[in-house]
């Protein structure tokens, strides 16, 4: 399957009801072959109107944190752990999660990124339980993976967040700037 192929199911799928309120399905977007895969929590009313992640407010700004970081959005892949939007912008719940799951495993498997950027706490959720974002934002963690036996995964807070507090800001520019350093670790084999 290609990631077009998975784009036209996801813009077809009926299998929760948040079809029932989207104007678009949210796939994804960005590079087939990117060692990056940054992935949110869910599509917000700017997403749902232009069917692309993260273009609003908190697009913007992890647009400017991957620029910071000398990459461009094309460089990377950008996807959600839902692909519509959830009424009112409320959290995403574990059964939508749990149902586009195999939507996002087939990106994974697809892209094979070298590193699973998890954005916010629904997001680190699903690849890694029991944890809380405010103990482990910034560290690389070590997991089962999904195309892999181990896979690197770097939990950050959402980008909404620095919307909502400007202090958090500096926090989430500190935890990008460790992106491009996981990476070579994992390129020169250093990454345990």
């Amino acid at each position: 399957m290609t990631l077009k192929d998975l784009y036209k199911k996801v813009a077809k799928c009926e299998k929760c009801p948040l079809y029932k309120g989207r104007t678009n399905a949210v796939p994804g977007e960005g590079s087939e072959t990117a060692e990056i895969m940054f992935i949110g929590e869910g599509p917000g009313k700017d997403e749902d109107l232009q069917g692309r992640p993260f273009v609003g407010a908190a697009g913007k700004f992890l647009t400017a944190m991957i620029e910071g970081i000398g990459l461009k959005r094309e460089d990377v892949y950008i996807a959600n752990v839902v692909k519509c939007r959830p009424p009112n912008n409320r959290d995403p719940e574990q059964k939508e999660i749990d149902t586009c799951w195999g939507y996002l495993e087939e990106q994974i498997n697809i892209i094979k990124p070298k590193i699973i950027v998890t954005l916010g706490r629904h997001s680190m959720g699903r690849f890694m339980q029991g944890l809380k974002i405010s103990q482990v934002h910034g560290s690389p963690k070590r997991a089962s993976g999904i195309w892999q036996k181990r896979q690197v995964y770097l939990p950050l807070y959402h980008p909404a967040a620095a919307l909502y507090d400007p202090r958090q800001r500096d926090v989430h520019m500190a935890d990008f700037k460790k992106i491009p350093l996981i990476l070579k670790k994992i390129k020169e084999g250093n990454d345990s």
